[in-house]
């Protein structure tokens, strides 16, 4: 039943109009009388309790409720909320005289010039520079520069900052004199927002039935923020009709998800997957995008500030483009037209050496070379 919400102002005339019916002739209701003024203070306990009755009933519908007593609403159903993920990118250490060898060690910190966010060095066996006894990377004797990856301190996504924010070390490292980032980091996330915790759990009621494409979404949807997949019915994972199999296409934005995301999604699969089915899970397939065009600023504007700013646009929505989708050629122009006011003209705009728009197979995705702005 809904709530019939009344005003102060009403409160007080309901209550006056009751007062007056019963005994009408000893009455002073006038503003300022005594008798006005207890109905005034009753009046004032009246709203506030009614408050208190329209914050409960905020707070017990999954609708309404809001923060903390959201997740106390979700939790009686051990639905919780998707954390907050770190952006991550690639620091560059440079020194002026690279006379000697130089270790940065793993947990180093640097900071935006600001001084507002904080990046941590990481491990990356990946690295030719790593040195897993040394518990850093090393720069030989000779290198000015060394190239490691770092992750915000604070997960989020105030963590993505723009190509050259970095540029403080946090604490002095012997032999080592300076710290940028050549390319903008991507990929922080703030934790899952109210509505989109609502529409997953809308997700979530919808799973319960088990067996359907929407209960092995919601299961792979459910891992970390700012992962994308597709699921191909009936399918083998060569792209073949197979009945009964289907393959399952997951990205977490880098193009190149590591094997033990793959592995986590597997899992998840596998709990609510159609019995007697087969299925596959695979990462997707990149398709590269090899970006040029030759921009002309307006006058008085300064074509080196331009072309970085032009150059991020276009990568950035590339790079954000979802599995399976195309990139138009004709978009390339107009990223490049809204990346700054300063741009006065966009022409030789090639994409792959061509016009032609680029399509990636139903299990890729597109992702930008650096694009060369002329």
């Amino acid at each position: 039943m809904q709530l019939q919400l009344q005003t102060f102002t009403s409160l007080v005339g309901s209550a006056a109009a009751a007062v007056q019916g019963a005994a009408s002739q000893l009455l002073d209701l006038t503003v300022g009388s005594t008798l006005r003024a207890v109905l005034e203070a009753n009046a004032s306990i009246a709203l506030w309790l009614q408050w208190l009755i329209l914050q409960a009933l905020q707070m017990t519908r999954a609708a309404t409720s809001t923060g903390a007593d959201l997740d106390t609403w979700m939790a009686d159903f051990s639905v919780t909320r998707l954390p907050a993920v770190a952006a991550s990118g690639v620091v560059s250490f440079s020194r002026f005289a690279p006379v000697s060898s130089a270790l940065i060690p793993i947990g180093t910190d640097v900071r935006t010039g600001d001084g507002t966010q904080t990046f941590t060095v990481y491990a990356d066996p990946t690295n030719a520079a790593y040195s897993a006894a040394q518990n850093g990377y090393l720069i030989a004797a000779g290198i000015a520069s060394l190239e490691v990856p770092v992750a915000a301190v604070t997960a989020g996504s105030a963590g993505d900052v723009q190509a050259g924010a970095v540029g403080l070390i946090v604490a002095a490292l012997p032999g080592v004199d300076t710290v940028t980032n050549a390319a903008p980091f991507l990929g922080g996330l703030d934790a899952e927002s109210d509505a989109a915790l609502r529409a997953r759990f809308q997700n979530f009621l919808a799973s319960l039935s088990r067996a359907t494409t929407t209960a092995v979404g919601y299961a792979i949807a459910s891992i970390q923020q700012g992962l994308q997949y597709t699921i191909q019915e009936n399918v083998a994972p060569d792209g073949t009709a197979r009945m009964g199999c289907f393959v399952v296409t997951v990205d977490d934005g880098t193009g190149n998800p590591p094997s033990s995301l793959l592995a986590t999604v597997t899992t998840a699969v596998e709990a609510v997957r159609p019995v007697g089915s087969s299925y596959m899970v695979q990462a997707v397939s990149v398709t590269v995008a090899t970006i040029s065009m030759t921009v002309t600023v307006v006058p008085g504007a300064v074509h080196a500030t331009v072309a970085p700013l032009v150059a991020a646009a276009v990568a950035g929505y590339v790079d954000t483009l979802p599995i399976g989708a195309p990139l138009p050629w004709s978009r390339l122009a107009q990223l490049a037209y809204q990346a700054s006011p300063q741009v006065a003209n966009v022409t030789a705009v090639l994409l792959n050496g061509g016009t032609a728009d680029l399509a990636p197979p139903p299990s890729g995705v597109v992702k930008a070379a650096p694009v060369t702005v002329n």
